[in-house]
């Protein structure tokens, strides 16, 4: 699970992050890519922008669910 205290900084405020325990495989990328994208130089993943309507919600939750290492998690802010 998902833990806020170590979440990326460059998470943009909101619901959903990812924490430091991404593992870069792109799963997020490719389900909602309208809101997660790369950092490049770490190699890891992260919430470049919160979701706005209900099929982007819908789609960082199955990001969310399908995280093989549990990386990406919603702490209800914001929504």
């Amino acid at each position: 699970m998902a833990e806020l205290e170590y979440k990326y900084e460059e998470n943009v405020a909101g619901a959903f992050y990812v924490d430091d325990q991404c593992i870069d495989c792109d799963l997020c990328r490719e389900t909602a890519e309208a809101n997660f994208t790369r950092h490049d130089d770490g190699g890891y993943s992260y919430v470049f922008k919160q979701p706005t309507t209900d099929e982007e919600r819908a789609l960082c939750e199955e990001a969310m669910e399908g995280c093989p290492v549990e990386a990406i998690g919603n702490d209800g802010e914001g929504g």
